[in-house]
């Protein structure tokens, strides 16, 4: 009988735990450069998969051919779309310039004045100008990494083919890395890896695909209304909504902002009223919209998964655009959803609790089906607590 191999004590695995930590950060720090490129083709990757997985059994073939008819896909789509809308959109948008060119104007010459209130004399240029100073001095540092790393990628072509290539072969053995990743995990925890999965899995299918869903119907319906009502660019105006969707919590209120020195500055094409009132109009059908967006729209487009106090959103946004620029502010929300579950695990786990109750997550798919097929495949060996669950 041979002899039984010794185990490792607890001080060798914390070393060599620690080990390995130092030398991942220490991977992250040389390749630090490859993270942004990286994370974007991870997210390509996420969008494309499910339309290859729907190729693959509507088709009945082979992954790599199913992964390369949704590239011709999204190929075709992203040609035919600024054939469409660039059109007018440039027309508009070309005005809009020209138009909020006057109202600068305007601001300067307003602000260039002197008002005297009570015997002090205020100098409105000299307190704006110091006010523009300390928002430009907040906000440069991720501006400026945000158009350092525009400008890198669009004009490496090596980044471009990177994220391109990394993203097709994500699309094509995605299952593969899930697969591998939950077999090199312990038996005792795989249901909480799959429990895990499609919780975070979940998430981020809300955000991407209902949020893709929810800019196209909020660009729709402000581009109606803005013709209805009559603001100036409407077509201009509603994609620029449906785009600042993606921010969620300041979206709205940054669209609202520009909407109304529109209306205040040119009015409504067609409304005979004062252009004070038209801004008024503008800001009470988008505070109605808004309860309709929140109380109607999100729930059933998003869901509840990804919805984040708007101060938590705002503060991950900042913190997003400090550390990957504007992919970190597109990523903000998603990413606090996902780091909220595993603290949630974490903590119940810390303090012996069950970290999935029944109650806090009914939409999750019985443990023993994977998260990418559900109802589809067997995931093998289920732990006694979940059987009976079951």
């Amino acid at each position: 009988m041979p002899e039984e191999r010794p185990r490792w004590s607890s001080r060798t695995k914390l070393t060599v735990s620690l080990l390995l930590l130092a030398f991942g950060l220490l991977l992250l720090y040389n390749f630090r450069e490859v993270i942004t490129p990286l994370i974007l083709a991870v997210v390509i990757a996420y969008a494309l998969s499910p339309l290859a997985g729907w190729f693959e059994r509507r088709f009945h073939i082979k992954r790599g051919y199913a992964t390369l008819l949704t590239y011709l896909v999204a190929i075709v789509i992203i040609l035919a779309i600024p054939l469409i809308i660039i059109p007018p959109l440039s027309a508009q948008s070309a005005e809009l310039n020209l138009d909020f060119q006057r109202i600068f104007d305007q601001g300067e010459s307003l602000l260039a004045s002197r008002y005297a209130i009570a015997g002090y004399v205020i100098d409105v240029e000299e307190i704006f100008g110091q006010v523009s100073g300390s928002v430009i001095n907040i906000f440069e540092p991720f501006f400026g990494q945000t158009l350092g790393y525009a400008i890198e990628l669009i004009t490496s072509l090596v980044w471009v083919v990177f994220v391109i290539v990394v993203a097709f072969y994500l699309v094509m053995d995605g299952k593969k890395v899930i697969i591998w990743l939950e077999s090199i995990t312990p038996i005792e925890y795989r249901s909480d890896f799959g429990y895990l999965l499609t919780e975070i899995n979940l998430i981020w299918n809300a955000f991407f695909r209902g949020q893709l869903v929810l800019a196209s119907v909020v660009a729709i319906i402000f581009t109606i209304s803005g013709f209805f009502i009559g603001i100036p660019f409407a077509l201009a105006m509603g994609v620029l909504a449906g785009l600042l969707e993606f921010l969620p919590s300041i979206g709205h209120g940054i669209w609202l902002v520009i909407a109304t020195i529109l209306a205040l500055s040119v009015g409504s094409t067609w409304l005979p009223i004062p252009n004070w009132m038209f801004a008024l109009l503008i800001i009470g059908l988008h505070i109605l919209f808004q309860q309709f967006d929140l109380n109607y729209l999100l729930p059933r487009i998003i869901g509840r998964r990804v919805q984040l106090h708007p101060l938590v959103v705002i503060l991950g946004i900042v913190a997003g655009a400090l550390v990957a620029g504007v992919l970190g502010v597109l990523l903000a929300a998603p990413t606090i959803a996902t780091v909220r579950v595993l603290i949630r695990y974490i903590y119940a786990n810390l303090f012996d609790k069950d970290p999935f109750p029944e109650t806090a997550s009914p939409e999750l798919p019985p443990p023993n089906v994977r998260w990418w097929e559900k109802g589809a495949v067997e995931a093998g060996t289920i732990p006694e607590r979940d059987q009976q669950n079951k």
